[in-house]
């Protein structure tokens, strides 16, 4: 049986952090300056000693070499790396951004992590994941997820011409869309138990994920929680830009608009 530090991967917080970001579901491009702009100045002005990125902080990504020439995705790379030589900064994949891979993350200077991670800070254990791969319920995605997060589907993807992979995106965005308006469509949350199971595996007391765009927080039973990260709109109204922040206090919300 395994133990809990072998059960999922374990970053164990320098002893130097007084305090930790937990941000996710951003959804950046281009056609959402507002959003871009919040999440500039976030980096520009945070406090943290690390940021942990929980997945989806682009609305798409269709492979590193996007980011080679100027553009948006060399923008976001170049504030990154600013942010990156100031603090730490850690990436884990989302359901959107999930082609992002190594050399992106050179090229910003994150550290990429695994879904999901357990970090040991302040004395206590959390695990973090995007949670999408909790979305049980939802048989049809988790197929999908299946094939697109497999090495062999992904390379023959990114084998293909960029500008065919911009187009495949876009295509793969409007049926997602006209899925979402389906009548009758219920959407999928964290499933409970298996959320339970993964906490007792990590030997974690809170489960912090994003994904659901339902920020909250729920009693998993046996003084086990699972907390859901906001995602951020700042056209929205009320606008949506919120931080957790873990400190020796606990864990805080804090709205950055």
């Amino acid at each position: 049986m395994n133990t809990p530090a072998q059960a999922f991967p374990e970053l164990l917080a320098p002893p130097a952090w007084r305090m930790i970001d937990i941000i996710s579901d951003l959804h950046l491009q281009p056609g959402q300056p507002a959003t871009v702009e919040a999440w500039r100045g976030y980096l520009q002005t945070t406090p943290a000693d690390a940021i942990f990125i929980l997945g989806d902080l682009f609305e798409v990504w269709v492979g590193d070499d996007a980011a080679d020439a100027p553009g948006f995705e060399a923008q976001c790379a170049q504030w990154l790396r600013e942010t990156c030589a100031q603090r730490a900064v850690y990436f884990m994949h989302g359901n959107r951004d999930f082609l992002l891979g190594e050399r992106f993350a050179a090229q910003a200077g994150f550290t990429l992590l695994q879904d999901p991670t357990v970090l040991v800070f302040m004395d206590e254990r959390w695990l973090l994941s995007h949670g999408d791969a909790l979305c049980l319920d939802d048989t049809e995605y988790q197929q999908m997820r299946r094939q697109v997060r497999s090495a062999q589907w992904q390379q023959a993807v990114l084998a293909q011409p960029l500008e065919q992979r911009r187009t495949l995106a876009r295509s793969a965005r409007a049926q997602s869309e006209a899925r979402q308006q389906a009548p009758g469509m219920v959407w999928a949350d964290v499933d409970s138990a298996a959320a339970h199971e993964w906490l007792v595996r990590a030997g974690a007391a809170t489960l912090v994920h994003g994904h659901t765009h339902r920020p909250a927080e729920h009693d998993l039973g046996d003084g086990l929680r699972r907390v859901v990260l906001s995602d951020w709109d700042a056209d929205a109204r009320p606008p949506r830009a919120q931080v957790l922040c873990l400190t020796a206090a606990g864990m805080k919300r804090v709205d950055l608009r």
